[in-house]
């Protein structure tokens, strides 16, 4: 899927319409002390097999691509909708 890599869209901080820099959300770095990593870590230590099963029918063979808006006025970030595809690909227009 080809996407434009600037947007006209309403940005709801400054409650009009701006022109939007497009990029590809991605996910940042686990925090190795939040409590599910450590209720984690706490359940597989210790005699018997891995806590919980592991999944081996993968089913889906494409990830959900979000597109993260970033008004060029303000400098916030906006979540659109996610698209499950193959492909993204970003491109000027």
């Amino acid at each position: 899927m080809k996407f434009p890599r600037t947007l006209n869209r309403y940005c709801p901080h400054c409650r009009k319409h701006q022109k939007m820099n497009v990029t590809i959300y991605k996910k940042g770095k686990e925090n190795s002390q939040a409590q599910g990593k450590r209720r984690f870590e706490k359940k597989k230590k210790g005699y018997g097999s891995f806590p919980k099963e592991i999944f081996h029918k993968n089913a889906k063979i494409n990830k959900r691509t979000t597109p993260l808006l970033e008004c060029s006025e303000c400098g916030k970030k906006i979540y659109t909708k996610s698209y499950r595809i193959k492909k993204f690909e970003l491109q000027e227009v």
